[in-house]
C-alpha cells in the first residue's frame, strides 16, 4: 500500500483563521543561482502555475498546538516512540536520558522524553514559549492537526511561491543578501557549526514566530527557525519529470512511491543551517524526511484552497 495522501478538508469543513490569502500567479521554481545540492533535486528551474490560495502567516505555535491535544487528546509520534532527536549544544536531560549520537550527524543526540512539550528534553518546557513554534512533531502529526483545524499542509510548489513573497528569482525572501545593511532577516546558526553559535541573530534556538519581518505576502519566518512539513513526498528527480511542460498547473508529489515511509518535502531550512554544511535556508532549497520523523528543529503551517 502506498503512502497516504495529506488531508485535505472540504470547503463546508475549511478553517481559515489567521491564515493569508496568496494570489495566484506563474513563477520560475527551483534553483536560479546554482546553490542547491545535487542530491536534493533542485533544478532544473520551471514555470509552475498556481491558484490563489490560503496559507498561515506563521508556523502553528505551541499554544495552537497544546489547544489542538487538550482538545482531542492526542499523541504525537515522539511520545508514542519514547525518544526523539536533540541537538547536543540545546539537550535539557539527565545523562542517562541521553541514549546516544545519531549514526552519520553526530551533533544530533537520542534523548528519551523529548516531545513537543519537552522539546529539547524532558527538564526543558514549552511554558515560557506560547507563541514559539511548535517542534518535536512528525509529518503524520502535522496531519492530525490538519484534521482538528480545517486546514492542510501546503504542496511544495505552493510553499516555495509563497516563501518568495513576490520576488522572482530571489535567494531569500527579502532578496539576494542574507543580512543586507548588516541585519539578521532570519533565525539561522552563525559560528562555526556544530561546535559553536555566536547567536548573532539574538536566537539559539527556536524565535518566536513573529521575529524579524514579513516578507512581501505578510508571511513570518519563511526561512529559517524551523523546517516546515509540506503535503508532498520527496522526490529527487520531481523537477526533472516536469521538463519540458510549460507551465506546470499546481503540481504535487509523486503518490505513486510504495513504500509508505518514503521521504516527504521540508523546506525553508532552521535555526541549525549554515552555509558550510546546510545551505538549505534559500527559498529554493527542499529536503525530506519520513513521516514518522520528528525533531527539535522541525515544525509546520497549514494551508487552505481559496475557492
Amino acid at each position: 500500500m502506498g503512502p497516504p495522501g495529506p488531508f485535505r478538508p472540504a470547503a463546508a469543513d475549511r478553517g481559515t483563521r489567521g491564515q493569508v490569502r496568496v494570489p495566484g500567479g506563474t513563477f520560475a521554481m527551483g534553483d536560479a543561482h546554482g546553490e542547491g545540492y545535487p542530491a536534493d533535486g533542485e533544478g532544473p528551474v520551471h514555470d509552475v502555475r498556481l491558484d490563489q490560495f490560503l496559507i498561515d502567516a506563521t508556523t502553528v505555535t505551541n499554544a495552537a498546538f497544546a489547544a489542538f491535544v487538550k482538545d482531542t487528546a492526542y499523541v504525537t509520534d515522539a511520545e508514542h516512540l519514547g525518544v526523539s532527536a536533540v541537538f547536543h549544544l540545546t539537550v535539557r536531560a539527565d545523562k542517562g536520558d541521553v541514549l546516544g549520537r545519531a549514526t552519520g550527524t553526530p551533533w544530533w543526540l537520542i534523548v528519551r522524553g523529548a516531545s513537543w512539550r519537552h522539546p529539547h528534553g524532558p527538564l526543558s518546557s514549552i511554558g515560557d514559549r506560547p507563541n514559539h513554534p511548535v517542534v518535536q512533531v512528525s509529518w503524520n502529526d502535522a496531519q492530525a492537526y490538519c484534521g482538528w483545524a480545517g486546514k492542510r499542509l501546503p504542496t511544495e510548489a505552493e510553499w516555495e511561491y509563497a516563501a518568495r513573497g513576490g520576488l522572482a528569482a530571489g535567494r531569500f525572501p527579502w532578496g539576494d543578501e542574507l543580512t543586507p545593511r548588516g541585519r539578521w532577516m532570519c533565525n539561522v546558526w552563525q559560528g562555526t557549526f556544530p561546535t559553536h553559535n555566536t547567536a548573532e541573530d539574538g536566537h539559539v534556538a527556536t524565535a518566536p514566530v513573529k521575529s524579524f519581518r514579513p516578507n512581501g505576502f505578510g508571511l513570518w519566518n519563511m526561512v529559517g527557525n524551523v523546517w516546515e512539513w509540506c503535503g508532498d513526498t520527496f522526490a529527487a528527480d520531481a523537477y526533472a519529470a516536469r521538463a519540458g511542460q510549460a507551465p506546470v498547473h499546481d503540481p504535487r508529489g509523486p503518490w505513486h512511491d510504495t513504500n509508505r515511509s518514503a521521504p516527504r518535502v521540508m523546506r525553508g531550512g532552521s535555526y541549525l543551517c549554515h552555509d558550510s554544511y546546510c545551505y538549505r535556508y534559500r527559498v529554493a532549497a527542499r529536503s525530506g524526511n519520513t513521516a514518522d520523523s520528528a525533531a527539535a528543529n522541525i515544525g509546520f503551517r497549514c494551508a487552505n484552497d481559496a475557492g
